[in-house]
């Protein structure tokens, strides 16, 4: 039987390198060429992309007090209100824009 080579040992990123490798995608616009340049997989900073949209990930390492936890959950349900208000007045202006068949 052959020797297997030892699997290699995960790279483990700090959050400086992550913040910096956000930064440089988000400065030119390229996450292919960010990644590139950091000499990593483009999957990795794609991951790194969604994770800090969620709030788990952007209260890591630093918990949120109650008042901006609050201010949050109110900010998100304006959002989630406003999107649906914008989804209905889309749909009456389609419905009215349409020309009547006579």
């Amino acid at each position: 039987m052959k020797d297997s080579p030892p699997p290699a040992k995960r790279r483990r990123y700090d959050a400086a390198f992550r913040a910096e490798a956000l930064r440089l995608a988000e400065q030119s616009r390229s996450t292919q060429a960010a990644a590139r340049a950091l000499n990593i997989d483009p999957k990795r900073i794609y991951k790194w992309q969604k994770e800090a949209l969620t709030p788990v990930a952007a209260a890591r390492g630093a918990e949120l007090d109650p008042a901006t936890a609050a201010e949050l959950r109110q900010l998100r349900a304006a959002n989630r209100r406003q999107a649906q208000e914008l989804e209905i007045l889309k749909k009456a202006i389609a419905i009215f824009s349409q020309t009547p068949d006579q």
